[in-house]
């Protein structure tokens, strides 16, 4: 059985999808060590996730929502978008594709010269629209409320008139068999178009992401030729990228 603090604890955690031992520790005005064993105590009974610094909703079928997935590991994000832009040159076309962390790579690119970025993520598209140096071309199809991404079969025929350069790309969780995970498959389906369709795909993906589940399969770590992250905690996953040859950045190194 939940305590009061416990509960209060899962409340906030419906309200924002995530929360962080620092948070709690001056809402409550208790030591660290006690909110860490009532955030063990809700992961045990499978209410939260833990996460690193906190923990997260524990739902295998159904995203957090927007706002809070902008602000889970919101620093390792911009670190993470960063290493990416470094990865790509002026000149170069490239997909974008739906997440908080692909808007994160959009905002680091914003002073590349010459790119054209062809996007089915609205906020990418209203991001780097100001920036007339470069070309922004939005996928078209059936735009997701929740988030703004465009999704489902138009836009799957969309992306695949194309053959770029880069795609950058997230995912929602990352299993230890390499398994790439999202919740809804009609945004697997352009995840899969964008992945066929770019000559060097990078995985953009903070450690959060292996501590999470997800039931729909976008494809598989060795479809990746670039994977940056904040940091991999996870050995038997380091061990996948090194045979796979996939050349991995961890911005927390």
């Amino acid at each position: 059985m939940t305590s009061n603090r416990q509960q209060q604890i899962l409340d906030l955690a419906r309200q924002t999808g995530v929360v962080s031992v620092d948070d709690l520790v001056r809402r409550f005005s208790v030591t660290p060590q006690s909110i860490r064993k009532d955030l063990n105590r809700l992961c045990e009974e499978r209410l939260l996730a833990r996460t690193h610094g906190g923990a997260v909703l524990a739902s295998s079928i159904e995203n957090m929502s927007y706002e809070a997935r902008r602000m889970l590991a919101s620093d390792h994000k911009q670190a993470i978008g960063q290493a990416v832009a470094e990865i790509i040159p002026d000149n170069a076309s490239l997909f974008v594709n739906i997440g908080t962390t692909t808007e994160a790579v959009a905002q680091a690119l914003l002073h590349h010269q010459r790119l054209m970025v062809i996007t089915n993520n609205i906020n990418v598209a209203s991001l780097m629209r100001p920036y007339s140096h470069n070309q922004v071309i939005i996928a078209s199809g059936e735009v997701r409320s929740s988030d703004g991404g465009i999704v489902g079969e138009a836009a799957v025929d969309f992306i695949s008139q194309f053959k770029v350069d880069f795609a950058v790309i997230g995912s929602s969780a990352i299993d230890a068999d390499g398994a790439l995970l999202d919740f809804d498959y009609r945004e697997v389906k352009v995840s899969q178009a964008i992945i066929a369709n770019a000559r060097h795909v990078i995985l953009a993906a903070d450690s959060t992401k292996h501590e999470r589940s997800a039931p729909v399969r976008i494809g598989h770590i060795s479809q990746i030729n670039s994977f940056v992250t904040d940091r991999c905690p996870n050995h038997d996953f380091q061990a996948l990228l090194e045979g796979f040859d996939i050349r991995t950045i961890e911005t927390d190194c």
